[in-house]
């Protein structure tokens, strides 16, 4: 694997050094920078956070909402990204989608007030950034577009939508898609305070062994010039990437633009560029998403890899891939936060470091060592809330002891 940089940082009486916990030789570490950004993530698709089930009245919506702000603040975070585009509907009276079903049980069905213009509110009155995060090309969590709210923009649109792996999408590969889908996440740009655009890890879909995405036909209409599939594949991403990035500019300069990919780009045996990983998944290859890209062009104000795996991961080691996209970023403009997979604390189905409630303290200390990682973000809410097994808390008492901003 690649080594992982020979800055040491302190824990305890010992340093680390390339990944090696060497007794006795303390150095100074960076000190915690004043502002950096802690956030959380929460999520609405299929109701894993908010709200917790389908169908609870606008009062007990709007309660649970404010009582995961509240977490938030309480555990002395200072940014929310709020799910509010989960299946190409929306968590705010949108007149490009309907709904979202997650709110009603009813696709379309209005749930009596505006959450996303709550949790802007309400966020800000908490000193919380608020980052509406927008899922762009998931389309339902089924095959069966007659399930779908009847004026939902794929059943007036059928052309645009493809199945695979058991779920819909639309196709990334058809122009009128792009702009629609931009078109429909600007609107929040234009009616909300928001202080972010936030993007997921979901462009092309996760492979599925044994299905074909069959974007053929968009392929030989939109494919010339392009010596294979995935290099124009990944030419539709770049252009839905830097088209957002215009939008959001020309409508409000001031709000930022943030994606939170899968942690790993490329595998180092697949790019000599690429981290010392071995990947099942490659974001560059298999999602078509050329994140590496993004952050060496400047067209996103911030990257917040998804880097889910335990320090000593083998096939994706957390103290390989920080200094790997703390190199990718030097020099760009663009910020670094983490992503950290907090769901994964206590879970028994997850390798032993997980078992150990300070594994995500120590992800931090350990980040504490590249000056370009910025901050970090938790997934998700109802752990941040909850917190089975106390490793938030102790993330909080080693790290987290006073508010900053953002």
């Amino acid at each position: 694997m690649r080594s992982v940089s020979r800055r040491a940082l302190v824990t305890g009486a010992t340093a680390v050094v390339s990944g090696l916990v060497l007794p006795g030789e303390a150095v100074a570490r960076p000190p915690r920078p004043h502002r950096e950004l802690r956030g959380m993530w929460i999520a609405t698709v299929a109701n894993r956070d908010w709200p917790s089930v389908a169908g609870l009245t606008a009062a007990q919506q709007r309660a649970e909402l404010i009582a995961y702000l509240d977490a938030a603040a309480g555990r002395k975070l200072n940014a929310v990204m709020f799910q509010v585009r989960p299946t190409a509907d929306a968590l705010w009276p949108s007149p490009y989608e309907p709904w979202a079903e997650y709110l009603t049980g009813v696709q379309g069905q209005d749930p009596g007030w505006d959450p996303l213009g709550t949790a802007v509110k309400e966020a800000h009155r908490r000193g919380l950034e608020l980052h509406a995060w927008f899922n762009p090309y998931r389309v339902a969590n089924h095959t069966d577009p007659s399930r779908l709210a009847p004026t939902h923009p794929a059943r007036l649109h059928p052309e645009w939508i493809l199945p695979y792996g058991g779920k819909l999408y639309y196709n990334p590969g058809l122009p009128e898609v792009r702009r629609f889908v931009q078109d429909a996440m600007l609107d929040a740009v234009r009616r909300y305070d928001i202080d972010a655009v936030h993007w997921d890890d979901y462009f092309y879909p996760y492979p599925v062994a044994g299905q074909t995405f069959a974007d053929d036909d968009a392929y030989a209409r939109y494919g010339a010039g392009f010596p294979d599939k995935a290099a124009w594949r990944r030419d539709n991403t770049d252009r839905l990437v830097r088209g957002m990035a215009a939008g959001i500019k020309r409508i409000k300069p001031r709000v930022r633009f943030g994606i939170s990919p899968f942690g790993v780009w490329r595998n180092a045996a697949t790019d000599p560029l690429g981290s010392a990983t071995t990947a099942g998944v490659q974001t560059y290859d298999n999602l078509h998403a050329d994140t590496r890209k993004w952050v060496k062009e400047g067209w996103i104000d911030y990257i917040c890899p998804q880097v889910y795996w335990n320090i000593g991961f083998a096939a994706a080691d957390y103290a390989a891939l920080v200094p790997w996209w703390d190199d990718v970023v030097r020099g760009t403009g663009v910020d670094l936060y983490i992503g950290e997979a907090l769901y994964k604390a206590g879970d028994p189905a997850q390798p032993a470091p997980w078992q150990d409630p300070a594994e995500l303290s120590r992800h931090l200390t350990f980040a504490d060592g590249y000056r370009q990682v910025r901050g970090h973000v938790f997934f998700s809410g109802k752990e941040v809330a909850t917190d089975p097994t106390g490793s938030m808390a102790r993330v909080v008492a080693d790290h987290y002891r006073t508010r900053v901003r953002p």
